[in-house]
């Protein structure tokens, strides 16, 4: 790989905490007013990125808040200064023409830091409480390849004309365009194979779920072998971290967080109702016991400070630009990791 420095991102917490929800020391909180202050104070640590998941329920308990990604997103854009705000979207929920309007506008607001995230959903609950279809697993791909064939040059300022399978565009073109580059970044994010052959093809940066090391790296050499026509596809990692001065105060600090997720085991149970059984994070989260979402603490960044400083610059030796970051409670640790492992990474 080249020699990119590592690059360090937020969750934004869209529906509360990451790993255990019955916390006293982080009470849910999704609330506008906590992201704002969250995603300025990861800016002035000197995070270089957040990324605002989308739902329009929350998918852990539908009682509770849920921030909107992408009205959120362009709020963040307008209060941040430095820090990249990627929104993630189902490209089931917008038309494409009016979400590249969209992610241009938001462009436009935060001087070039936007991305988009295209994940192609899980949770068929959401989509049948909003009275909307949804496909299986690979036929969401396909939709996703055709959205995104169409978004990203109407993203670049070109005129489009499109008659495919689920969308047709007759002449369409956005302006003004991107002003301080050729579009906004896109992310994919998915690891089934057609979710590798989008990232391939179409994608920036392709996001894979937090796993050991050597999973990464397979990951990584199946998806540069595939064909692509544009500069070479970048790698993010999503990640738990838990860091401690000694190894014996990280495990107890991740025995703590195991016992307080072992009490959402029925809400869990509920969410797994409404999962797609084909989609592949599922399975990769299976394998092993883990903390936090998207693979969590799978990714083995529990640890001394030195230790999870060195792991992470394994993962980026192997290929892994972007780290996106979660913790609890957050903001506590998300401080700690900025002032003991950051500096570590970066040395």
């Amino acid at each position: 790989m080249d020699n990119t420095p590592p690059r360090f991102g937020i969750w934004a917490l869209v529906h509360g905490s990451r790993a255990a929800r019955q916390d006293p020391e982080e009470p849910f909180d999704a609330s506008w007013a906590r992201n704002r202050a969250l995603v300025l104070e990861a800016e002035a640590l000197g995070f270089d990125s957040t990324l605002v998941a989308q739902h329009t329920f929350n998918p852990l308990n539908p009682a509770n808040g849920e921030l909107e990604a992408w009205t959120g997103s362009a709020a963040l854009a307008a209060l941040t200064s430095r820090i990249e705000i990627i929104a993630a979207i189902k490209p089931l929920l917008y038309n494409p023409v009016v979400l590249a309007k969209m992610a241009l506008q938001i462009e436009e607001i935060s001087g070039g830091r936007f991305a988009i995230n295209l994940v192609n959903a899980w949770n068929k609950a959401e989509m049948d409480k909003a009275g909307l279809p949804f496909p299986a697993h690979d036929d969401r791909y396909t939709l996703g390849d055709e959205w995104l064939s169409i978004v990203a040059p109407l993203m670049r300022g070109e005129t489009v004309h499109h008659k495919g399978q689920h969308f047709t565009v007759d002449g369409a073109r956005l302006v003004p365009g991107a002003a301080t580059r050729a579009r906004p970044r896109i992310y994919i994010g998915g690891e089934s194979q057609p979710a590798r052959a989008l990232a391939a093809a179409q994608g920036d940066v392709w996001f894979i779920n937090g796993q050991p090391i050597e999973d990464v790296k397979a990951l990584i050499a199946d998806v540069a072998a595939r064909p692509r026509r544009d500069a070479a596809l970048r790698y993010g990692l999503s990640a738990f971290v838990i860091a401690r001065k000694t190894e014996e105060e990280a495990q107890a600090a991740y025995d703590r967080l195991a016992r307080l997720a072992a009490l959402d085991a029925p809400m869990v149970a509920q969410q797994a109702v409404h999962t797609d059984p084909n989609v592949v994070m599922k399975h990769t989260m299976a394998k092993s016991d883990r903390l936090g979402t998207n693979g969590g603490t799978a990714a083995g960044l529990v640890g001394t400070y030195a230790q999870v400083a060195e792991r992470m610059k394994r993962f980026h030796e192997a290929g892994i630009e972007t780290f996106m970051l979660q913790y609890q409670p957050f903001e506590a640790e998300m401080r700690r990791f900025a002032a003991e492992v950051m500096p570590l990474v970066r040395r």
